[in-house]
Order: structure tokens, then C-alpha cells, then sequence
């Protein structure tokens, strides 16, 4: 008798990680449903799978009654927008999609008796205090200011993730996911790396915010698919950070990028944005022990990969300027 495959639905399945996922589960043998609305997902990131018979692909936005024909046996929640352009270009849906789309979601869990893994991100810890941040250390965000509507939204999402856990038995996993970089990203979405490789490419001065002295740490993509795919299989239900912890200041790493595209463009400096975080390190400890998981890929491999994906892409997407249609989604 064939083995019928799992089925698994991934969230934001069009986005930079999603599709990195959808790709990789396939790869393990699993029938995959990706849903996406677009507003800040792109088809070009799955066209390659569409032909596949093992794939499917969901034009919804889980802010509303989210339905899935058939059993599920895993669920991935990616779907939100994850750079600064795009959530304070739209607030609201961010902090429903991390709302209503996890109650959602959560809900067809409950319904489809599968397992379901959210994704949560290093900004639940705002502006540190403690530094590196290990799973145990409840943040200092501001919950009014500009960014607190992606930092509240994905806050709410781990506590409504855990009260389905504690009281309906839920089978849940949550990932602390700290910056990651890779092909597929967006090149005009605001967030470090791809703006400096973009500017890099087009001739123009690298921007660094305030004194370049804040730090970051940056993951490769493949490293963080690994970890989400060991931790949705593991047995921990807690957050868990996945992340690089090799920590770099941005002018460090704008001089990094200099190097890599040979740029000849100097670098420029601007106001730092309100209650930007001035350092970013994960504390992979926990990961490293429930999951025997640590990144792989360095720096200067992740970026050669990465730079050489950006630099393949066509001239029109290179010069391509944000002008997604974002009016419906402010409600």
C-alpha cells in the first residue's frame, strides 16, 4: 500500500521564508498548501513549484475565515508582513494578521487535530535590555510607538499560541526567528541587507541609520529552515530562537558590502528611526540543546549567495520601486 503523504499548510507561503519552506517540505515528501494574499508576497518566489503536483496554492488573507478542504497534519503561520516599509505602511492588517489570522489559524488547528508552528520574531524583545537575548527575557518594547504594531501583533501571537496550548491541548510550536537574509528577498523592502546590496547595485550611497553602532545578527536562510523544521518536529512546545549569534554593527557590515559588490558609492548617514533596536543577538543555547541546531552557513558564503542571486536579477526588478496596492488592506 502507498504511504498517503502529510499535508501541510504554510501561511505568507508566497514570501521570502515561506517559499524557502514550501520548497523544503516538498523536498521531505509532503503535500504542500501555500496561502498567501500578496500584499507583500510575491508568485515569483513559488512559480517554479506550480507545475508540481504535490502543491497548491491559496489566494486568502487569513484575517479572514481561513478553510482548508481535507485533513491537515502540520501548519506553518507565516503570513505578516516583516519589514518596517511595509508594517507602517499598513498597521492595521499587521496587527490583525498577528490577531484574528492566529485565532484563525489556531482555530483550524483545533478543528484539523494537526500540529501548528508560528512564527514569532526577535522584535518581541524591542530595544534590549539583556544582551544576547535568550528565550527567558520578556523584552522592552514600546507599545505605542511606530513599530509596536508588529511588535504588539507578534507578542499577542505567542500568547494566544500558548493560551490554545494550555487550555485546548493544542499541539504548538513557536519560533523566535532573529534576521535573516537570502535569496528572494525583497530588494526595496527597508530591511539592511537587501537595501545596502540594492543601493550597491544601482550606484548609490549606502544609508546607514544614526551612527552605524547598532548591531545585528544575520542568519542564512538555509540555516533557518533547518531550525524551524527541527523545532515543528521536536517536541518543545516554548519559544525557541533560531538565529545567527555572530553579531555585527552596520557600518561594519556596510563596509562588508562594499567589499562584496566593489561598489565605489560611500556611505551616508541618517536619523536613527524611532525606537530602533540598538543591539540584536540571539542566545542560541536552548536551540543548540532540544534541537542540536546552529547555523552553518557564514557570512561571507551567505552573502556570496546572496549577492549573486540579487545580482542574476533582471535590470527593470533591480530599479523596481515599491508600489503595491496596500488602500484595500487599511480597515
Amino acid at each position: 500500500m502507498i504511504k498517503k503523504k502529510e499535508r501541510v499548510l504554510i501561511t505568507g507561503g508566497a514570501g521570502f521564508l515561506g517559499s524557502h519552506l514550501c520548497d523544503r517540505f516538498l523536498k521531505e515528501g509532503f503535500h504542500v498548501i501555500a496561502m498567501d494574499n500578496l500584499i507583500t508576497g510575491d508568485l515569483r518566489n513559488i512559480e517554479h513549484l506550480f507545475k508540481n503536483p504535490d502543491f497548491e496554492f491559496y489566494h486568502h488573507d487569513v484575517s479572514k475565515y481561513v478553510h482548508v478542504p481535507g485533513e491537515l497534519h502540520y501548519i506553518l503561520h507565516f503570513a505578516s508582513p516583516a519589514s518596517p516599509i511595509d508594517y507602517l505602511k499598513i498597521p492595521i492588517q499587521t496587527l490583525k494578521v498577528g490577531s484574528l489570522g492566529t485565532h484563525n489559524l489556531l482555530g483550524l488547528a483545533r478543528l484539523k487535530k494537526c500540529r501548528i508552528l508560528v512564527a514569532s520574531t526577535s522584535e518581541v524583545y524591542g530595544d534590549p535590555l539583556v544582551h544576547p537575548q535568550s528565550e527567558d527575557y520578556y523584552g522592552n518594547v514600546n507599545p505605542i510607538g511606530p513599530r509596536g504594531v508588529y511588535d504588539e501583533a507578534k507578542r499577542f501571537q505567542e500568547a494566544m499560541t500558548m493560551a490554545y496550548h494550555r487550555f485546548h491541548g493544542l499541539d504548538t510550536r513557536i519560533v523566535r526567528i532573529f534576521n535573516t537574509y537570502g535569496p528572494r528577498m525583497r530588494l526595496n523592502d527597508g530591511r539592511v541587507l537587501p537595501a545596502f546590496i540594492g543601493q550597491a547595485l544601482r550606484g548609490e550611497d549606502l544609508t546607514v541609520f544614526g551612527d552605524g553602532s547598532q548591531t545585528r545578527s544575520f542568519c542564512y536562510v538555509d540555516d533557518q529552515v533547518e531550525g524551524i523544521f527541527r523545532l515543528l518536529m521536536s517536541d518543545y512546545h516554548l519559544p525557541v530562537n533560531i538565529g545567527n549569534p555572530e553579531e555585527v554593527t552596520i557600518l561594519a557590515f556596510a563596509e562588508e558590502i562594499i567589499k562584496l559588490t566593489g561598489t565605489t558609492q560611500k556611505i551616508v548617514f541618517k536619523p536613527l528611526p524611532q525606537d530602533d533596536p540598538k543591539q540584536r543577538q540571539p542566545d542560541i543555547t536552548l536551540a543548540k540543546k532540544i534541537l542540536d541546531w546552529e547555523p552553518k552557513v557564514s557570512r561571507a558564503e551567505g552573502l556570496r549567495l546572496t549577492y549573486d542571486y540579487f545580482r542574476a536579477l533582471p535590470r527593470e526588478v533591480l530599479y523596481e520601486r515599491e508600489y503595491r496596492n496596500f488602500d484595500k488592506y487599511i480597515y
